[in-house]
This record gives C-alpha cells, sequence and structure tokens, in this order.
C-alpha cells in the first residue's frame, strides 16, 4: 500500500527546518492527505508546466539587460560617444530606477496574479530593446536604460515570488536555480547571438539603418516580444487553474502549500504583512548577500567582453570566449541548487563556493598572463553565479505566508540590486587594461558573503534552538488563533532554514 503523506502524521525529525506546525486547513473535516507518489506526480507535472517557463523568461529579460555589453565593444561606444564614465552612468540609470519598482511591482503582482502580468513586463522590456537600437545620443540612451529598469525592476523577484506559489521550502532553491541560472546562460548566449547579429549587414530605411551594435537590440528584442507573448497560453494563475492538473491534483497542489504556509493563497498584502518582511533579520542577511553577490554577477556580465578584449582578444573572439564561462557557472548554479534542496541546507553552500570566487580575483587582481587570467574568470563566475538564486530562496524560505513572501522577494532584490550599481562603478576607463580597484572591489565582495553566510547559519540555527526548548512561547500569550496565525515566522514553532 502507498505511503500515505500527511503532515500531521511526521515526526519531528521528518519535518523541513524551515516550517510552521500546521493545524487543520480551512473548511477541511480532517487533516488532508495523499500519497507520496500523488505528490510527486504533481510536482513532476507543474515542473514541466513552470519550469522551463519561467527559465525562458529571465533568459530574455537577462539577455536585454545585458546586451549593453556586448553592443559596446561592437561599435556602440564609439557612435554615441560614450567616452569617460558616459558608459557607466548609462547603466548605473537602469539599476537605480530597477530598485525603486519591485517591491511595489510584487504588490501588484499579488494583487494582479501572474498569468499577464509577468508577460507583460517581458514584453514591456522587449520592446524597449528594439528601440534601443534606433538610439542616437547619449540622452537617449539613458531615457530608455531607465525605461528598461521599469520593466525589468519587477521580472526577478515576480518569478521568484511566483514559483514559491508552486512549490514547498525544500524544493525552491532547486527551481530558482534553474531559473536564475538563465542569467549566466542568457551570457553564454548572448556572446553567440551577438557575435552573430553583428555580422547582419546595414538594413532599414533612409534616417534610421540598423547595423552590427543595432542589430543586437533589435532582434533581442523582437525575439523577446514574440515568446513573451506565448507565455500567458502556459502559465496558470494559480495552483488551482493549472490546466495539466486534474481536479484532485490541483487540490493536491494548493492543499500542500495551505497547509506548510498556515495561510490562504488569496490573501491581499496589508501594511501588517509589510512590517513583518522589513523587521525579518533573515531577510537583510539574504539582501546583504544578494548586494555583495550582485558586485560580481552585474559587473561580470557587462563588462566581461571588454574584460576579455583588453587581455587581448579580439572583438568577435572575445564574444566567443565568453561562452564557456557562463556555461559552466549555468551547470555549477542548477547543481548545487539542486544539493542545497536535497539537505535542506543553503549557507553551508553559499560559503564554501566564496572560495572560488576570492581566488578566481585574487588571480585576476595579481596574477599575469591571458590564460592563468582567462581561467581566473571561470572562477569568478562558478563562484558567484549560485550566490543569487541561494540568498533569495533562503529569504523566501524563511517568510511565512505568500503576502510576506511577495514583499520579502522585492525587498532582497531592491535591496541587492544596490550591488549592480556599484559594479557599475567597479570597473573604470581609467582603471583598465588591468583593472586593479574592479578586481579587488569584487574580492572584498567574496569575503563578505563568506561572513554573511556564516553569520546567517548562526542565526538561524540559534534562534531555532531557542524556538525548541521554548524560549518563543511568550509570543503566543493572549493571542487568538487568527492572531497567532499573522506571527508568521515569529510563530515559535516556525523553523529557520539554515
Amino acid at each position: 500500500m502507498a505511503a500515505i503523506r500527511s503532515l500531521h502524521e511526521k515526526s519531528d525529525s521528518e519535518q523541513p527546518d524551515a516550517v510552521v506546525l500546521e493545524t487543520k486547513s480551512e473548511g477541511s473535516s480532517e487533516a488532508p492527505s495523499w500519497t507520496v507518489e500523488e505528490e510527486t506526480a504533481v510536482r513532476r507535472k507543474l515542473d514541466w508546466q513552470l519550469v522551463p517557463t519561467v527559465t525562458v523568461l529571465y533568459l530574455l529579460c537577462f539577455l536585454d539587460r545585458i546586451n549593453i555589453g556586448n553592443a559596446r565593444i561592437q561599435g556602440m561606444e564609439q557612435e554615441l560617444d560614450l567616452y569617460g564614465y558616459r558608459f557607466n552612468i548609462a547603466t548605473s540609470i537602469f539599476y537605480i530606477v530597477y530598485l525603486t519598482v519591485e517591491v511595489p511591482s510584487n504588490i501588484l503582482l499579488k494583487h494582479v496574479g501572474p498569468r499577464f502580468y509577468l508577460p507583460g513586463l517581458v514584453v514591456g522590456f522587449g520592446a524597449v530593446s528594439v528601440a534601443t537600437a534606433f538610439v542616437k545620443t547619449f540622452d537617449q540612451l539613458c531615457a530608455v536604460r531607465a525605461l528598461l529598469g521599469i520593466f525589468e525592476g519587477g521580472t526577478m523577484p515576480g518569478l521568484a515570488f511566483f514559483l514559491s506559489s508552486f512549490y514547498k521550502r525544500e524544493e525552491l532553491y532547486f527551481r530558482v536555480g534553474i531559473y536564475v541560472s538563465a542569467a549566466s546562460t542568457a551570457g553564454a548566449f548572448g556572446g553567440l547571438l551577438a557575435a552573430g547579429l553583428s555580422q547582419i549587414p546595414e538594413w532599414g530605411v533612409a534616417g534610421s539603418k540598423l547595423h552590427t551594435w543595432r542589430n543586437i537590440f533589435f532582434f533581442e528584442g523582437l525575439i523577446t516580444i514574440l515568446v513573451a507573448m506565448l507565455a500567458p497560453i502556459i502559465l496558470p494563475q494559480s495552483p488551482e487553474t493549472s490546466k495539466i492538473l486534474t481536479d484532485r491534483e490541483k487540490w493536491i497542489a494548493a492543499e500542500r502549500l495551505r497547509l506548510e504556509h498556515k495561510s490562504q493563497p488569496n490573501e491581499k498584502v496589508q501594511l501588517r504583512h509589510v512590517k513583518l518582511a522589513l523587521s525579518n533579520i533573515n531577510n537583510y542577511i539574504c539582501a546583504a548577500g544578494f548586494f555583495a553577490i550582485n558586485i560580481t554577477v552585474q559587473g561580470l556580465s557587462v563588462f566581461m567582453p571588454t574584460i576579455l578584449k583588453e587581455l587581448g582578444y579580439e572583438s568577435l573572439r572575445a564574444q566567443y570566449f565568453t561562452v564557456p564561462v557562463y556555461a559552466a557557472a549555468s551547470i555549477i548554479a542548477i547543481g548545487v541548487g539542486l544539493l542545497s534542496d536535497k539537505t535542506r541546507m543553503r549557507g553551508l553552500y553559499l560559503a564554501l563556493f566564496t572560495f572560488l570566487g576570492m581566488a578566481g580575483f585574487a588571480m585576476l587582481r595579481w596574477g599575469s598572463g591571458s590564460q592563468v587570467k582567462y581561467a581566473a574568470v571561470y572562477l569568478c563566475a562558478v563562484g558567484a553565479f549560485p550566490g543569487g538564486p541561494g540568498f533569495l530562496s533562503w529569504g523566501l524560505n524563511n517568510s511565512a505566508g505568500p503576502a510576506v513572501r511577495a514583499v520579502t522577494g522585492g525587498w532582497i532584490v531592491t535591496l541587492g540590486t544596490m550591488g549592480g550599481i556599484l559594479a557599475v562603478w567597479a570597473y573604470l576607463p581609467n582603471d583598465g587594461p588591468s583593472y586593479p580597484i574592479g578586481h579587488t572591489i569584487n574580492f572584498s565582495a567574496q569575503v563578505f558573503v563568506l561572513f554573511l553566510s556564516a553569520f546567517g547559519i548562526y542565526y538561524c540555527v540559534r534562534e531555532n534552538r531557542i524556538r525548541a526548548r521554548g524560549g518563543r512561547d511568550d509570543r503566543l500569550v493572549g493571542l487568538t488563533e487568527e492572531e497567532k496565525a499573522d506571527l508568521g515566522y515569529r510563530h515559535p514553532d516556525f523553523r529557520y532554514i539554515s
């Protein structure tokens, strides 16, 4: 007889670290139960429906963000007079706008639902990419980069929150790791695509001729729009509306999350949810880690072609040489996500991979020879790219309730995006070709990530031990059942994933 899975029947040792011990769901006469095989079947169906679609959408997002780095070495810098710090200013504007829209966008997403909203954002930044192909001046470039920030700002935290509405805590990092690995895939794919598109002969009407770097923006933006318009056909609004699940499977998909999160999935974001998200110490650990990781990820994404060109590779060759670096980073990021979910640990892997990043940036900073430095770029990418999904998943794992998670995802990415601004100013024109300042900043960022990961583990383990011995039970005194449910991660029965 198949094993029956009921959260109430699990022993303490079988409970995932970050879980609120649940009561019966609203409207149920008894604790819902289903076989392990049934839940596995549901999860696999959702994997095939959601993960590839979300991954493609974020790949397009990152592709349209970093193509400015590819375009720069294909003639854009000369044609738009991006002398001095102008390139850095244009890319900074994107991140400044980006970080201001993330939390509001996730709150709006929680109200309207993801099926059309998320693809709408992707259509928006695809259109902006197409428009970038026609810019004539530095001022116009700054304007379209600001517009790009508006549409892309809600995409990453929105996709993370979307997945957290379908998967349990111990299932999330692997799935987020897959879609965020699209960033490194976009780097690999983007280098090849940019090299190919830049070779298309000049075409277009008089006064708006498209060529080399302009072709990169135009065709990548067009591809983004076309793909995004198909996404609503696949994406469901919620587990209950998935077209590939049977009625029972829809019930299992929704009920297993209600049991774990101890809240209704359709709850609206209210001020108390915002306060819970903004007062969670773990969120600030994750946001600071996301900030430090972003210095490297965003810096490499925009400046890797330039760094490789400064090492002596010509423009097209520099584009091609970015491909295997990103491919390796993508594979490792997915593997780390799978291992982290299997072992239900986050901080340990985040800490361990900083040693690769530190070694890579030390080689770039103090090493010599183009082959040594190219090998160092591998270490930098492989060491840093697992960190983004790691810190974001860690924060979402340790937030209780969909409304709080919606704010948490946006807040972590908002604070973390500031690392992208620093990344833009880490690699300055007068610091080339060796970029000692940029590499030192990134080396220091990896050290900071090591410290944050260790402190995060300490904080979560310590708090779990305090709760296990009843040290937070006073929070329940005098509260109604509804008020107890609203405690979220502050509930004495909640356990952090470390």
